[in-house]
């Protein structure tokens, strides 16, 4: 098994002492005003952790909801730079932010600097879900540097030895994808979906937090069993694609985390 050292990220997991709700906001979506009340009500509802992407023209990892959420986003004008803010925003008010970055915007913004934004901003890690383990080194020393953590992520597909590899080089947490394929809601979950989670734990003792298709609350409270997060996304952003008006968006966000926290696996 691979003993992590331990990082600030890390440490918020090792701390709460039961598994984290970690919603997801498509940055500067749908502007960068509404953005920030977003992740004010995620926080308001229990998130000591929030996900903010950085929009990208060609998000391939990303389903139709996030994608569709990123073209608003890119049209109006946001940046990563403009991203950065928010997440220092957030980390002003008590969230601990994670970023979600594609390489190519890491690369054009210049990994040092971009990095180096990352702490000013309080960033505590960043998830890149086009770099494979076998590709991270140079992007992790990078940040490491900063103290900024590179996600590394698993799949369900993965043999042992490539868990064994993912889990030696990772820091902060790892993203353990619940499916193969792209995000978005579903209304099942694999059904060996504890069995892998149970696998990669046996080759690390960092936090293992699960995200892509988990949408409702029965879903989280049955990640929360054997995870020690869970991220929801899609779901969160539909509600705001598919509401109106902007503040009835945020009272269902905030009926849907609120139902998600009260669930007992969430306290245990």
């Amino acid at each position: 098994m691979s003993t992590s050292t331990g990082s600030a990220l890390t440490g918020i997991f090792r701390e709460a002492g039961h598994p984290l709700l970690m919603p997801y906001a498509v940055g500067g979506y749908p502007d960068l005003a509404s953005c920030r009340e977003i992740i004010r009500t995620y926080v308001k509802n229990g998130a000591q952790l929030v996900e903010l992407g950085i929009p990208f023209s060609d998000p391939l990892a990303d389903g139709p909801v996030i994608q569709a959420a990123s073209q608003v986003a890119l049209r109006q004008g946001v940046r990563p730079a403009d991203v950065l803010d928010l997440a220092g925003t957030a980390s002003q008010e008590g969230a601990g932010v994670v970023l979600l970055s594609y390489l190519n915007t890491i690369l054009a913004f210049g990994g040092e600097r971009f990095f180096h934004r990352c702490r000013d901003r309080g960033v505590l890690g960043v998830v890149v879900p086009d770099v494979p383990v076998e590709e991270a080194a140079e992007l992790q020393a990078i940040a490491r540097a900063h103290g900024v953590d590179v996600i590394l992520l698993a799949a369900p597909t993965s043999t042992d030895a490539r868990l064994a590899r993912i889990a030696g080089n990772a820091s902060g947490f790892i993203y353990c994808v619940s499916t193969t394929g792209v995000t978005g809601a579903r209304t099942s979950l694999r059904t060996d979906l504890a069995e892998f989670v149970a696998r990669v734990r046996r080759h690390t003792d960092l936090p293992l937090v699960v995200g892509f298709g988990v949408s409702t609350a029965e879903q989280a409270a049955e990640v929360a069993g054997y995870a020690d997060g869970v991220i929801i996304g899609s779901a969160l952003v539909d509600l705001v694609a598919r509401s109106k008006r902007f503040d009835e968006a945020l009272a269902e966000i905030g009926r849907l985390l609120y139902r998600v926290r009260s669930m007992p696996s969430f306290s245990r």
